[in-house]
């Protein structure tokens, strides 16, 4: 099959570029837009309590509102408020609700600082808009309004809140995303360049996944996001571009590393590149097939956010992947090859003595001391997962400190309870129709008694709905809303709140922290199902790859040592404090697992096929880290450095992530891939291939299979020349 679409490919290259063209313009131009939604609870279903308790609320108290962005007033000289200020803060206050903000609702009073320094005006807005970005223009409006009204008086005025976080997210992230993307490219240009020793091929990839395989896959993601009615979350796309750079730029990679090793074989052009679709195709369109499963599994989560994600990446890599095996080597083809590898001379020479060779004669010669170390020091360093604690403060972890709404955030922490800023709610609702009890003071005292609650507020007259059916109690927390002892205390609460409910009554715990411990609660069930799928729909693709029931075993195994390694190791450079993002597992799981498995397959695959030339297990070994090395080497290399550029954005959670997927790559490139999988593989012998003979080698030519494979090579000491030239043979016909 690959040699068809190989042939196909090449023979007619303009055409399969006009096909691009057109397919990429035609999908373009009909997709939807895609929204943002940076609302937490919004990526919940409606099974858990915080999602009840929204439901609840909004029912029995239309008029009530979690808001969007407060208001913190204070003198410039840090005084506390008189009088006059206490005018100036009522008549700024009506006069930003009158102002007609675009989705702002109403703007009404707060509350006063036990100190008298500071007080609080809160900002409803749209909940059907939460967290678009919409909404963060209205925090932008606030703050130049509020500015411009407090101006002749002796106020300070500043807007905090989820809206104002999200505008201040909103702003840091251009930087990052731009430090981001120019490194990436940077990094790629640079490496490809010292690579190929030619420009072209260092800047050719780029023009052709962002130019054409990102935006084509952006589009039909929007288009699956509303056919399948998916969470819609435009946030992914600085991801989405960071992947399909690192992802196509490993299988162009794969490609040219092949194609040059053709021509240093002596094929003519056009059958160098059908040979290298042919060697290639099968391997990588099984390591994107196993990237593409580990993607999907994520379909099966709880959150929202990890249902829209999943999907989206299976899409680019699936587009990486055809435009791989198609647009990549039709380009290519059009060009020729003196002016595709210009100025370079070495592409027409094989080099002798290179380290990979001794790498692979290490391998070869002492594999049971090489698996020994190698996974060794994987185990050790996975001790590190131990002390793991995850952190569900984003805001914090995302916004440099010095921004207004984290200046807010600190300001209310210490002049008011810590949860003050967003409170828990509990909601006493009648589950018979009949009104609640006329007294409802022993209620609130005991929840005044749970651990980690500061105040317990409960006035008849406004938080009670007409019906008399359903209470609202305000619970304000001694923590930050986000913080651990916050999450921690909602068991608590939940606790009282439903132990001591009146007969006749259930009660929902809701708020901030609530949605959290929801969230802590579904990323559990999603690690416990989540991960134990994917891992067994890769072993089923490792296994009809390799024909065997015995190696997936130990490459799915190696590659769990390399995502503990990966997380021990981030754990002890930066777990020890507050802990680490809730989501820094998932998006390890995204990329380390993933691309583990991407580079196990590779490396076996070109083992696999040194076997069949007869060679024992421990020399196939060796010649596979020889001429597979280099390319495995060069992709991990660019991928991690790629990622690696996101700790220069100055966020503490893109810092953590970037260093945690480059550890995460650098480990499957060169502990698993390069040393783990083959010197097991070696010590493991025939047995690593049972039930089947994949690694036996061919009976006659004729039937031969070949060994240039991925990243193979078919000059001196080589092993791909004479099965690439029985492949060769239904071309020339």
């Amino acid at each position: 099959m690959f040699h068809r679409i190989g042939r196909t490919v090449v023979r007619h290259p303009v055409w399969t570029v006009v096909a691009w063209v057109i397919a990429a313009v035609a999908i373009i131009a009909t997709a939807p837009s895609l929204p943002s939604n940076s609302d937490e609870s919004s990526f919940l279903p409606s099974s858990y309590e915080s999602i009840k308790a929204m439901d609840l609320q909004e029912k029995a108290f239309p008029q009530a509102f979690t808001p969007a962005a407060i208001v913190l007033y204070q003198r410039e000289d840090g005084g506390k408020l008189t009088r006059t200020d206490q005018a100036d803060i009522s008549r700024i206050t009506k006069d930003l609700g009158g102002k007609k903000i675009d989705q702002v609702q109403k703007v009404v009073a707060g509350t006063s600082s036990k100190d008298g320094k500071y007080t609080t005006a809160y900002v409803q807005m749209d909940k059907k808009s939460a967290g678009q970005p919409k909404q963060a223009d209205a925090a932008k409006a606030l703050r130049a309004d509020s500015t411009d009204l407090a101006k002749g008086t002796a106020l300070k005025v500043q807007v905090g809140g989820q809206a104002a976080q999200n505008l201040d997210q909103q702003d840091a992230g251009k930087t990052s995303d731009a430090v981001a993307l120019f490194g990436s490219l940077l990094i790629i240009i640079v490496t490809l360049s010292i690579i190929f020793r030619s420009p072209l091929i260092a800047i050719m990839p780029l023009v052709l996944l962002i130019g054409v395989v990102f935006t084509v896959s952006n589009a039909l993601i929007a288009d699956a996001t509303k056919i399948f009615g998916l969470q819609a979350n435009s946030s992914i796309s600085a991801l989405l571009i960071v992947v399909v750079l690192g992802v196509g730029t490993d299988y162009f990679l794969f490609l040219m590393f092949r194609y040059r090793e053709r021509l240093r074989a002596g094929d003519e052009p056009k059958e160098a590149m059908i040979n290298s679709v042919t060697r290639v195709g099968e391997a990588i369109a099984s390591a994107a097939g196993a990237v593409i499963i580990a993607f999907c599994a994520l379909a099966l989560s709880t959150l929202g956010f990890l249902t829209q994600l999943g999907p989206a990446l299976a899409i680019l890599v699936a587009v990486t992947l055809i435009a791989g095996l198609t647009l990549f080597p039709a380009v290519c083809s059009l060009i020729p090859v003196r002016v595709l590898f210009w100025p370079g001379q070495k592409w027409q020479h094989e080099p002798t003595g290179t380290r990979f060779a001794a790498v692979g004669r290490l391998v070869g010669r002492k594999s049971g001391m090489v698996a020994l170390v190698s996974g060794l020091v994987m185990l050790l360093l996975t001790i590190g997962t131990l002390g793991y604690k995850a952190s569900y403060d984003l805001a914090s972890g995302s916004i440099p400190k010095t921004k207004e709404s984290m200046v807010v955030q600190d300001t209310l922490a210490k002049a008011y309870s810590a949860g003050a800023a967003e409170p828990t709610n509990v909601y006493l609702n009648s589950t018979n129709g009949k009104p609640l009890p006329a007294d409802l003071s022993a209620y609130s005292d005991e929840l005044s008694k749970a651990e980690g609650v500061a105040a317990v507020s409960f006035d008849k007259a406004s938080d009670l709905n007409k019906a008399g059916t359903t209470a609202n109690f305000t619970v304000t927390l001694k923590y930050e809303a986000a913080s651990d002892k916050a999450i921690d205390a909602v068991d608590g609460i939940r606790s009282v709140a439903h132990d001591n409910a009146p007969p006749g009554t259930q009660a929902f715990v809701g708020g901030t922290s609530s949605v959290f411990k929801d969230i802590n609660a579904a990323v559990n069930h999603d690690y416990r199902t989540v991960f134990p799928v994917a891992a067994i729909l890769i072993m089923v693709i490792l296994g009809l790859l390799l024909r065997s029931v015995v190696a997936p075993w130990y490459l799915i195994a190696s590659v769990g040592l390399g995502f503990g390694a990966t997380l021990g190791t981030t754990v002890l450079l930066f777990g020890r404090g507050d802990g680490l993002i809730f989501m820094l597992p998932i998006i390890m799981y995204l990329f380390v697992v993933a691309i583990g498995t991407d580079y196990n397959i590779l490396m076996i695959a070109r083992l696999r096929e040194e076997a069949r030339e007869g060679r024992n297990p421990r020399e196939a070994a060796a010649e596979a880290l020889k001429h597979a090395g280099p390319t495995v080497g060069a992709a991990g290399v660019i991928l991690a450095a790629t990622f690696a550029t996101l700790m220069l954005s100055g966020n503490s959670f893109l810092t953590q992530m970037g260093f945690t997927v480059a550890f995460g790559i650098v480990m499957a490139a060169f502990v698993m891939a390069m040393f783990f999988t083959p010197s097991l593989t070696a010590l493991i012998g025939h047995a690593a291939w049972w039930p089947g003979h994949a690694d036996r080698a061919a009976k006659s030519a004729g039937t031969g299979t070949g060994s240039g494979g991925l990243g193979g090579s078919g000059g001196p000491g080589g092993s791909g020349g004479r099965e690439d030239a029985e492949l060769d043979a239904p071309g020339r016909r």
